[in-house]
């Protein structure tokens, strides 16, 4: 018996100039180009081990064997290496959420990132990280962004050979999110649904795809010049403005809740007692991101909290790219877990 084995960690990032919406769905090719903040308190752990005594793939999460959906779904994405390279063993793969999941928290950017690092190194691809942005795309397309640090740039491309990520800043420029995580249940509607519904029922949809692309280019800008500032108006118009796409579907439904509409009073009501910018965004769920600067995180934590219980305002810094684990690594990331480190 033989087996091949790639382990992986990749965190999760926030969007700031958001994807919302497909222009193919069975490829993952976005409407628009995006650029997120790679986070480093947050991160999916990956084991795959190609194995020729398995009869079919096996999927893991959290030590919980899942559905036949779910491993239909990482199967799929198994084959698309399979099918580049020849492998024909069947695979088991093993996750770890240290992120809470389905919870508009990226989780599903970390995952399909470590899966895909973890895979290419069980099979010994040697493909460049861009390259491999484009196969971890097809499982979610924001993790194509979660395989590089810092900020990182999601360009739409033309077809599914050039729609791949590639690293813009690393963010070293005293950069911080505070993660206002005032429900971390499931959402009630999917990611990918809420999408789909919006693109084809929402009369303000052309109008966001125009002003997204500008708002990359202008944000691209403003980090280039270091203008914190700007970087954060804009994150915060163009989150408002992706979920006033889904106020404007037929029927309309949003993912805020209001404990979402408190949060965003509390970031506006500190951010103006104290004079400090922090700049709000949300992605596909009910929870609220607050970009600052790390050197004011403390101090906005301290007022966030006479607002909001301490333990749904998280920080976190800036993140780096995915990267391989040894299996000594691994022994201690399942260690982690087990004691209880952040995860569901």
């Amino acid at each position: 018996m033989s087996k091949k084995v790639g382990i992986a960690r990749a965190h999760t990032n926030i969007a700031l100039i958001k994807y919302w919406g497909k222009r193919d769905k069975d490829l993952f090719l976005p409407m628009n180009s995006s650029l997120s903040l790679t986070l480093d308190a947050f991160y999916t752990d990956t084991k795959v081990v190609f194995d020729d005594s398995l009869t079919a793939d096996e999927f893991y999460l959290n030590h919980q064997k899942q559905s036949e959906k779910e491993n239909q779904k990482i199967s799929q994405f198994l084959n698309l290496f399979r099918e580049y390279t020849g492998e024909r063993t069947y695979a088991r793969v093993d996750s770890l959420n240290f992120v809470p999941t389905a919870a508009g928290l990226a989780s599903s950017a970390s995952a399909f990132a470590a899966l895909a690092l973890a895979t290419a190194t069980a099979l010994g691809l040697e493909i460049s990280r861009e390259e491999l942005s484009t196969f971890a795309r097809r499982g979610s397309g924001s993790s194509t962004r979660s395989l590089f640090g810092g900020f990182v740039e999601w360009d739409m491309g033309t077809s599914s050979a050039d729609s791949m990520a590639h690293p813009i800043d690393d963010a070293s420029w005293d950069i911080g999110m505070i993660i206002l995580a005032v429900d971390t249940g499931k959402k009630k509607i999917a990611s990918r649904v809420g999408m789909e519904h919006t693109v084809q029922t929402s009369p303000f949809y052309p109008m966001w795809v125009e002003t997204a692309a500008q708002d990359l280019k202008e944000i691209k800008a403003a980090i280039a010049q270091r203008d914190f500032e700007r970087v954060g108006q804009l994150t915060e118009h163009n989150g408002m403005k992706m979920h006033a796409t889904t106020l404007s579907a037929n029927p309309p439904f949003t993912y805020w809740t209001a404990d979402t509409v408190r949060a965003q009073d509390a970031v506006r009501q500190v951010r103006e007692d104290l004079g400090l910018p922090a700049y709000m965004t949300m992605d596909a769920g009910p929870n609220v991101k607050v970009l600052c600067r790390a050197s004011d995180m403390e101090r906005l934590v301290n007022g966030l909290t006479e607002y909001l219980p301490t333990e749904q305002v998280l920080t976190s810094l800036p993140g780096c790219g995915a990267y391989t684990l040894s299996d000594a690594d691994w022994q201690e990331s399942q260690g982690t877990f087990s004691r209880g480190g952040d995860h569901d």
